[in-house]
């Protein structure tokens, strides 16, 4: 019989590697080499806390109130969307500097995003909160031990999502591989932000 704790590193690692808003973001920022330690801290703490309170069980007051995750719904659909027209707006005009000599972006302004991308998104909370909770909560006793799985596989997909992506530097001196990506997460961040509308 396979662990609670194996099972939940699996079944945390299967919805975090899936490409949303908050990996277009650690990939960017892995990158431009700015502020990746702050960057993968903010998400896999934020992830650890909303997967405990999915392992306590604020994941049947979530369902119970769905009210909870409607508040979030429309402020996360503007921050995609404006954080998406930026990205489009970079891709229209694509710098051929190397990230590392790219102007830094200011720690509290890199935070922040990072926040914003966990927070302000409904989809994190039924992922984390209802979904993991849900089924941390099939094991009982051990539930925390799926629990910490689940948190072991976000911790290690941010940091390997943010660090390996440091090695793509030499591809992203080109100008033309900073419009994809560009053009890649402004499409990720509008079709996200359509779709929380319409959830």
């Amino acid at each position: 019989m396979t662990s609670p704790l194996l099972l939940g590193f699996m079944t945390g690692m299967a919805l975090i590697v899936a490409i949303g808003a908050q990996n277009a973001f650690v990939l960017r920022q892995g990158i431009q080499r700015q502020h990746v330690l702050a960057v993968v801290a903010v998400c896999a703490v934020s992830d650890l806390v909303l997967i405990a309170a999915g392992v306590a069980g604020f994941g049947a007051l979530v369902t119970t109130y769905p009210d909870v995750v409607a508040m979030t719904k429309f402020a996360g659909a503007a921050f995609l969307t404006c954080y998406g027209l930026l990205a489009a707006r970079r891709a229209c005009r694509p710098s051929g500097l190397q990230p590392a000599d790219a102007a830094p972006a200011r720690l509290v302004s890199v935070v922040l995003a990072g926040l914003g991308f966990t927070w302000l998104n409904p989809h994190v909370y039924l992922d984390t909160v209802v979904l993991l909770g849900t089924m941390a909560n099939q094991h009982r006793g051990e539930r925390w031990l799926f629990g910490m799985g689940a948190v072991a596989a976000n911790t290690v997909w941010f940091t390997a999502l943010g660090f390996g992506a440091r090695g793509l530097h030499g591809l992203f001196a080109r100008p033309s591989a900073w419009r994809v990506l560009d053009g890649f997460i402004a499409a990720t961040m509008i079709g996200l932000a359509v779709a929380t509308v319409r959830c």
